[in-house]
């Protein structure tokens, strides 16, 4: 969708939902954030009316499936809806906890946006997943799984809903700054602040790419150097990588 007037983002108190709604904020938009820290989702409320967009937003664990359907559905009309909300192992919690957020938080999200959409004919539904979701990683196994889910799930629903006039679109970024990174104690390669990743999402959006995998440098590794190492020697590689 190249110019959306309507945009829904989860998790947008901080990092890459942070730096989408800011990217997007402009005259005639109106965004809907959500998050769970109230502080962070004022500020961003307040960067974002500075650039001329209504802005509304809410408190909401993504985790909550009727209070993300009665959220969802109430709103009249929505252009994109981006499903961002996600934690890692480095949050604290057990996978019961991570797959809770990162893939029932995606269902809760996407679910209601589609009801909506498809009552309008139109729309457009962004799933965040990550380069971890390619390969189980040994140094986060719950969240490379939760990440591979959600991938695999929203290249699913791109078939199954082209006829319908609704796009839908899988991004994987490598490591972006958020409150996620900030945890890391590990170097991290290719390293990207949060606003240059949403320019990219923004602009893959707007062509509407199935696959948003950025940047270039993890894309290469995912699409080649993943099948093309033998599998004895890709576990080897990868079981030395630090846990998160």
């Amino acid at each position: 969708m190249k110019n959306p007037k309507s945009i829904l983002i989860t998790g947008a108190s901080s990092g890459i939902g942070a730096a989408l709604a800011t990217e997007y904020a402009a005259d005639g938009v109106t965004l809907y954030l959500s998050g769970r820290n109230e502080e962070r989702l004022n500020d961003i409320k307040s960067a974002c009316a500075s650039k001329g967009a209504t802005v509304n937003t809410k408190i909401i664990d993504v985790t909550e499936k009727q209070a993300m359907q009665d959220w969802i559905s109430s709103i009249p009309h929505l252009d994109i809806v981006i499903a961002n909300a996600g934690i890692s192992s480095g949050v604290g919690g057990d996978i019961r906890e991570i797959f809770s957020t990162n893939v029932d938080g995606v269902f809760n999200t996407v679910e209601p946006a589609l009801e909506t959409m498809k009552q309008k004919g139109r729309g457009q539904i962004a799933i965040v997943s990550s380069i971890a979701g390619f390969r189980g990683l040994p140094s986060s196994p719950a969240y490379s799984a939760s990440k591979s889910a959600v991938k695999a799930y929203g290249e699913a629903l791109r078939g199954q809903y082209h006829d319908q006039n609704i796009q839908i679109n899988v991004i994987c970024p490598g490591f972006v700054r958020s409150h996620i990174t900030d945890q890391n104690n590990f170097k991290m390669p290719f390293f990207m602040e949060a606003d240059k990743a949403a320019k990219i999402i923004r602009a893959g959006l707007s062509k509407d790419k199935g696959l948003i995998t950025f940047p270039w440098q993890m894309k290469l590794i995912t699409s080649f150097v993943f099948n093309l190492i033998p599998e004895f020697l890709l576990e080897k590689i990868l079981r030395k990588l630090p846990s998160k």
